[in-house]
């Protein structure tokens, strides 16, 4: 826990609105492997993390006044609960989740809030679910007396950045956030939501996520873009077969014979997709046999994938990457989230960590003239009262 910053969303809420309140934290995340297939009904492995967004939070006696403060943004909003709509940045996350429970007819009424957070934006670490489920999280408790289960949350969730934010985001973000559990991984179906536990055994290795400090944004074009290639991909594959997800295609040579009617490009976005659905889950065998050698190695497999097929790295991720590779110390690495930007996952050697941080980064200011960020993560549960 960062206990500096749960005393400085504390003291500020106490200082804006006099009251005590009740804080949370919900967590962001990594994702070990099943990168973009959470919206192609594949399988992905994520885990949340020991970095995420505090909130300080409180009814006000209202009928249905709103105020917040950003602490990352040091900017205060507020609104009537019957004048919400979609607005910008920040402010559609927490307004997009208090919309989906008045949709759903749960009666809220005024609140105060105060949030900060010490995922760095950008990253690759889902801060936008991490302010989702807080906020989600309390309204639940304060309102609804906690009858939506954390699977339900977590449906509420993607709705929400469906919705104000307009990402159209696939379930892993949003599960991951409410469902961590320490020292764990989570291998979620995301077409059926079906979910299991992996013990997440690093004996000798650690987690480190490198910063590109390359900026980047889910609602981008880009983003949604993918998936629209992806389900045009999939309409030609039910042309005349039996296909109805990527999960029915058994191996990515059965693709071929589509590759015509798809065109270059939508058929390499296909051909990640069938692929990197099957790395996952070889990669659930691997940690059941506790070889993190070879998941470092699928891992390899998946970043060349989204640089060459998926096209969703840049060459600041692709350096970090081979630098990593270069590396006797790690394992596996790759891009980690929706990519153009944000981090690096790395497993690395535990006696090499600060020397491995030390070398990424001076080798990427030198070669790419950016000052990059490091940050050793745990898995951590998911989203909960303090």
């Amino acid at each position: 826990m960062n206990q500096p910053l749960v005393d400085k969303v504390t003291s500020i809420f106490k200082e804006k609105f006099s009251t005590e309140p009740t804080l949370y934290f919900s967590p962001g995340r990594i994702n070990i492997i099943g990168e973009h297939v959470d919206y192609n009904d594949g399988f992905v492995m994520p885990a949340a993390i020991d970095k995420g967004v505090y909130f300080a939070i409180a009814p006000n006696g209202t009928a249905g006044q709103l105020n917040f403060y950003s602490v990352d943004f040091n900017e205060d909003f507020s609104i009537k609960l019957a004048d919400i709509k979609p607005t910008e940045n920040w402010k559609n996350y927490v307004l997009s989740v208090v919309n989906q429970f008045a949709t759903a007819g749960v009666e809220i009424a005024g609140f105060d809030c105060v949030l900060g957070g010490d995922i760095p934006r950008g990253s690759g670490m889902s801060s936008s679910a991490a302010v989702e489920g807080g906020i989600a999280f309390a309204l639940n408790e304060m309102f609804n007396n906690g009858r939506y289960n954390r699977q339900e949350l977590a449906l509420l969730n993607q709705r929400a950045e469906h919705d104000y934010p307009n990402v159209k985001c696939g379930i892993m973000d949003q599960f991951a956030n409410m469902n961590g559990m320490k020292d764990a991984v989570i291998m979620l179906d995301c077409r059926s939501i079906e979910h299991q536990y992996f013990p997440l055994k690093m004996d000798g290795y650690s987690l480190v996520l490198i910063n590109s400090k390359v900026s980047h944004s889910l609602a981008s074009s880009a983003y949604n873009e993918r998936r629209k290639q992806c389900e045009d991909g999939l309409l030609i594959l039910g042309t005349d077969s039996a296909v109805k997800s990527f999960r029915d295609v058994i191996k990515a040579d059965d693709l071929l014979e589509y590759k015509g009617r798809m065109g270059e490009e939508v058929y390499m976005r296909c051909l990640f997709v069938v692929e990197e659905i099957d790395r996952t889950q070889r990669a659930a065998k691997l940690l059941q046999q506790n070889d993190i050698k070879g998941l470092g190695q699928l891992m390899y497999a998946t970043h060349h994938g989204l640089s060459k097929l998926y096209n969703v790295s840049c060459k600041e991720l692709d350096f970090l990457v081979e630098q990593a590779r270069q590396n006797p110390a790690v394992i596996g690495s790759r891009l980690m989230g929706g990519g153009f930007g944000g981090c690096t996952i790395n497993i690395v050697a535990n006696d090499s960590v600060y020397s491995f941080i030390e070398q990424a980064l001076t080798a990427y200011k030198n070669e790419m003239g950016n000052t990059g960020e490091a940050y050793i993560v745990q898995t951590d549960d998911g989203t909960r009262k303090i």
